[in-house]
C-alpha cells in the first residue's frame, strides 16, 4: 500500500509534521511488509482468487473523487455491486446508525435541520474522506458471496492493523464504491470483477473533532451462548 500525494495541514488525514511526509513520500511506493503481504495473499489464493486489491493515489485518486462527487451531486442513482447496508429502517442496526449518525454530528457542530453541512459531510464519505491513498477490494464475479466475503473480511481487517503498525489510519466505507461504472473508468477494473469495499488510508488527524467518536458495544451476555462449562 503507498500513498504519494502530500496533504496540507488542516487535513484530516494530514501527517502530523514534515517528517512524517517526508518518509511517506520517501517510502511510499513499495515497503517490504507490503511487498511481503501481497505475495502472502496472491500464494493463498493463487487457486480461487478470492480478492484481489487496487491501490490509488494522486491524480488518479483526484480524478475518481471528482468523477463521483459529480455523479452524486446530480442525484444520478447508485448501483453498487454489492449491497453493503441490508438492514430495514425498522431493524436495531438501522437504530444504532442513526445514533452513530447524531453523535457524529453533535462533535461536527452540525445541527440537524442544517441540510448544507448535512450535505457536505456526507460527500466527504463519497470522497474517500480526503485520504491520500485508497484501497478498493474487488472478488470474481463467478465466485458466490459467501466464501469471497469471509476472506475479504479478513484481509480487511487484516490491511487496517497493518497500516497501525506505520502509524497510519483507516476507514472501511462504502461510499466510495457505490458508483461502480466510475471505478470501472478510472481504475481500468474489467466487468468479471466485483467491486465490494473501500479503505481511506493516511494520517489522521486525532484533533478532528468526527475522531473523538466511540461506538458502543452490544454486552457480552446479549451475543454469547456459553454451553457445556
Amino acid at each position: 500500500m503507498y500513498a504519494v500525494r502530500r496533504t496540507s495541514g488542516g487535513d484530516a488525514w494530514a501527517a502530523k509534521n514534515e517528517t512524517q511526509r517526508d518518509n511517506l513520500v520517501k517510502n511510499s511506493k513499495y515497503y517490504d511488509e507490503a511487498r511481503l503481504f501481497a505475495q502472502l495473499c496472491s500464494k493463498h489464493s493463487a487457486a480461487s482468487y478470492y480478492r484481489e486489491f487496487v491501490v490509488v493515489t494522486g491524480d488518479v485518486l483526484n480524478g475518481l473523487r471528482e468523477a463521483i462527487v459529480e455523479k452524486l451531486n446530480r442525484n444520478e442513482p447508485m448501483h453498487p455491486d454489492h449491497e453493503v447496508v441490508s438492514w430495514s429502517n425498522e431493524s436495531i442496526y438501522r437504530t444504532r446508525q442513526i445514533e452513530l449518525a447524531k453523535k457524529i454530528f453533535t462533535l461536527m457542530g452540525i445541527p440537524r435541520e442544517d441540510k448544507k453541512k448535512r450535505a457536505a459531510w456526507m460527500e466527504r464519505g463519497f470522497r474517500f474522506f480526503d485520504a491520500p491513498a485508497a484501497i478498493v477490494l474487488l472478488t470474481d464475479k463467478s465466485l458466490s458471496d459467501t466464501g469471497p466475503l469471509l476472506d475479504l473480511g479478513a484481509a480487511m481487517q487484516n490491511i487496517c492493523l497493518a497500516a497501525l503498525h506505520f502509524g497510519l489510519g483507516t476507514c472501511v466505507e462504502d461510499q466510495g464504491v457505490l458508483y461502480p461504472k466510475v471505478l470501472r473508468e478510472v481504475l481500468q477494473i474489467p466487468d468479471s470483477k466485483k467491486i465490494i469495499i473501500a479503505i481511506a488510508i493516511g494520517y489522521p488527524d486525532e484533533g478532528f473533532p468526527a475522531n473523538a467518536l466511540t461506538s458502543g458495544r452490544e454486552p457480552l451476555d446479549r451475543n454469547t451462548r456459553w454451553m457445556g462449562f
